[in-house]
């Protein structure tokens, strides 16, 4: 029985955001954190390459987001260092206007906090792990101005998601193992969820009644229930993932395999990991193109970015981008630049 019953919770995970056949148009651009040269890249996915690069304003950005109409991008400017180790502290997110490639104003946040995952609520502010103080910070991009701060309770944390209602965040927290719940209108932490020894990025399933994330130590995924905030089941993986992305029909997790230098994908709805595609060494992080046929993976030490059909399950190109690449968003259509 018990066999039985967490069978059924990874079967359950699958779950479509739309109904039916309908394609999301693919029209955008790639947006990918350069480490090696601090610059943000811009991608064109038709033409395959990298189309401009913009210097950011310090050392050094790892992630990146778009605002939802696509004409701006984030870049927290966490610092020279890893997770926990001693160097610079960013203090400060560079905005980025798309269409023109250039910055066009800098976010001081106050004090040095090592920004790192931005994400942009339901409710239009800009909301940013920052690492040093245990918190998450708030912004308006309207004023560009910090509107609050929300603790994690717990050291580190690194990667953040958010619920598509704006009520509740989750943080993996790295060197601490685990994954803080936050309810997002009372300010309060609801959970702390232990994992792992350490933890990073986190995925929701579709219809947000999962939480992934990988165990940094064991090649093994965390399948947390976000109704009890606790961790349903375990699934074995064929090695250490780093990177994941639910597909937007619910039926496949995609995952990176940082040191096979290989790529996989979950069958959210069997639990079973299917066969595995090379790409360059180091892969990262993974975005899946709005229409779900494409997906995109960083791979850090070679400067790429593989290109993976979905429906073909290959590897159909690669992309050059920037030194030691990282972080990747989508940025929906938006205008060509002034001529």
């Amino acid at each position: 029985m018990r066999r039985a019953a967490v069978l059924a919770v990874v079967m359950a995970v699958s779950g479509s955001s739309s109904g039916g056949g309908e394609t999301v148009s693919p029209g955008g651009l790639l947006l990918v954190t350069n480490k090696g040269d601090h610059t943000l890249g811009i991608i064109d996915p038709v033409a395959g390459r990298q189309v401009a690069t913009v210097e950011e304003s310090g050392i050094t950005g790892h992630e990146v987001t778009a605002s939802p109409d696509g004409r701006l991008a984030y870049v927290p400017i966490y610092g020279d260092a890893g997770v926990g180790r001693p160097g610079s502290d960013g203090r400060s997110l560079d905005v980025i206007d798309v269409a023109s490639r250039r910055r066009v104003t800098t976010i001081d946040l106050g004090r040095p906090e090592r920004p790192h995952d931005p994400r942009i609520g339901p409710d239009g502010r800009l909301y940013v792990t920052t690492e040093l103080t245990d918190t998450i910070t708030v912004i308006d991009p309207r004023t560009n101005q910090v509107v609050d701060r929300i603790p994690t309770g717990q050291p580190e944390s690194h990667m953040l998601v958010l619920s598509r209602d704006g009520k509740r965040a989750y943080t993996s927290n790295v060197h601490a193992g685990t994954v803080s719940a936050i309810d997002l209108t009372t300010k309060k932490v609801e959970a702390i969820i232990p994992v792992a020894k350490m933890a990073q990025r986190l995925a929701f399933s579709v219809d947000e009644k999962w939480l992934f994330t990988s165990d940094q130590n064991e090649p093994r995924l965390a399948v947390i229930d976000t109704a009890t905030n606790t961790v349903a089941r375990y699934v074995p993986l064929p090695g250490i993932a780093y990177g994941n992305a639910a597909t937007p029909d619910g039926r496949f997790l995609f995952l990176t395999l940082i040191k096979l230098n290989q790529v996989a994908r979950l069958d959210l709805a069997t639990g079973q990991v299917g066969p595995a595609l090379d790409v360059p060494k180091a892969p990262q992080e993974v975005v899946i193109r709005p229409d779900g046929r494409v997906a995109y993976v960083s791979c850090d030490a070679s400067g790429k970015v593989a290109e993976v059909d979905l429906a073909a399950w290959k590897v159909t190109r690669l992309i050059e981008a920037g030194p030691y690449v990282d972080g990747l968003a989508w940025a929906a259509s938006v205008p060509n630049p002034a001529r």
